[in-house]
């Protein structure tokens, strides 16, 4: 069991560090001693005056994913194990979480494929209280990643509302090479729909590498509950802007059939489940909070979206669009030499990309280091390909019982299920 501890105080830090109560304490403030980057304020007064239960949530998001990244896995592929966390997080409403612990455990374990406790006590009160903005009305808030699907949903949002209707984009970012990525498509769609209006908000916050005492911290890269804090900001912008949040991702990676028996648990990943999303919006409601959550492309595979955004800005523009947008799942290029921001071409991500591409009929020109020629790039491709496993996934196909095991919640057929899948493998036999 590993405890932790997020607070807003320095002098509960302090103490909780001296008195070694937790394994792991982690301070939020703006400014000074902090464990996070960002210089986002934990009372999230930049956005106005927040539903509190919304800034509640952001709170534990991130001390979720702090959690998260601080205690490793032990060995790899089927023999992941499921850790045991006991979280302690300040709050507005110490009662109000702590009547609803249960609810909350069960979907960050479904998130993680991990035990979770969480107990909550009293937040200190702001210094400063948000300004009440006024005038913040947006259509719709929509999650923006720079992903291809995130990319796709913000620039079919904004064909759907039109012209003098407004969205509000929300960004977060860990690597900073994916922030130019993410500025690129608001500046794209504003191009391909002359009047829309847009607000991007763009936030980096993250766990930094340095514990108080100036000690490092463990670094798990596994990190499956990174979508949590995505859409905890994401709900936190849709509550000021009195907006549904659209989570774009198409519905074939979302349910994540495993690649094979060891690649179960928490090496698949639940971050768009509908499951999770369902749970999550539920829980939201249950304390109050905004909690709005739609995923409107979940019925859908990637190349069927791709084939959407073709339909809608034509063959030509599709392409550029899409093709500007990142969907790599790693961002250690870099230390191989590679540009910031590359694409190895080889991961899941990159793999059902080119499959929609392939499917939809769009040119790709995205530059994958799978295909640079020189050889610099060899051995980091080798190490992140998943080429094999996925050939295999194909030849095997997908069958009723592995949907049965894709945890469905209530509403979701597994005729869907199944139909949805077997179209999803279809477009990567196209890779093969």
């Amino acid at each position: 069991m590993s405890r932790s501890l997020l607070t807003l105080s320095e002098v509960t830090a302090d103490a909780a560090v001296k008195d070694g109560s937790f394994d792991e304490v982690f301070l939020w403030t703006r400014g000074g001693r902090t464990t996070f980057t960002g210089g986002i304020d934990p009372h999230l007064a930049g956005l106005g005056v927040v539903n509190p239960r919304n800034v509640d949530l952001v709170r534990i998001a991130l001390a979720v994913l702090a959690a998260d990244r601080s205690v490793l896995r032990e060995g790899g592929g089927s023999s992941w194990n499921a850790r045991e966390f006991e979280l302690t997080v300040e709050v507005d409403d110490p009662a109000v979480w702590a009547s609803h612990a249960e609810q909350l455990s069960r979907t960050i374990g479904f998130l993680s494929g991990d035990h979770w406790i969480f107990r909550f006590t009293q937040a200190p009160t702001a210094e400063e209280t948000g300004l009440p903005i006024e005038e913040q009305h947006h259509d719709r808030t929509v999650l923006l990643s720079g992903g291809a699907d995130s990319a796709a949903g913000a620039l079919l949002s904004a064909i759907d509302l039109g012209r003098n209707h407004s969205q509000s984009l929300v960004s977060q970012y860990s690597s900073t090479s994916i922030s130019p990525v993410q500025q690129g498509i608001v500046s794209a769609i504003a191009g391909l729909v002359p009047g829309i209006r847009q607000v991007h908000h763009q936030f980096h916050l993250h766990r930094g590498s340095k514990r108080l005492d100036d000690s490092s911290f463990r670094s798990e890269t596994s990190t499956r509950s990174r979508s949590l804090l995505f859409l905890a900001l994401g709900l936190a912008v849709a509550e000021r802007a009195g907006s549904t949040l659209w989570i774009a991702e198409n519905g074939f990676a979302s349910l994540n059939p495993p690649l094979g028996p060891d690649r179960r648990g928490s090496l698949s990943t639940h971050t768009t489940h509908p499951r999770f999303l369902r749970e999550l919006s539920a829980l939201m409601q249950s304390v109050g909070g905004h909690c709005l959550i739609e995923n409107p492309f979940e019925t859908l595979t990637k190349g069927e979206m791709f084939r959407r955004v073709a339909d809608a800005v034509g063959i030509d523009a599709a392409s550029t669009y899409l093709s500007s947008t990142n969907s790599c799942s790693h961002t250690d290029a870099r230390y191989s030499g590679a540009p910031a921001g590359s694409s190895c071409g080889v991961c899941f991500g990159c793999l059902v990309r080119r499959a929609a591409f392939i499917a939809s009929g769009i040119p790709d020109t995205t530059t994958y280091l799978s295909e640079d020629t020189s050889g610099r790039y060899e051995t980091f491709v080798r190490q992140k390909s998943i080429v094999e496993p996925l050939r295999d996934f194909v030849d095997r196909g997908i069958r009723p019982r592995d949907v049965m095991a894709m945890s469905l919640p209530e509403g979701y057929t597994a005729q869907d299920a199944l139909a949805l899948s077997q179209r999803g493998v279809e477009e990567l036999r196209g890779l093969f």
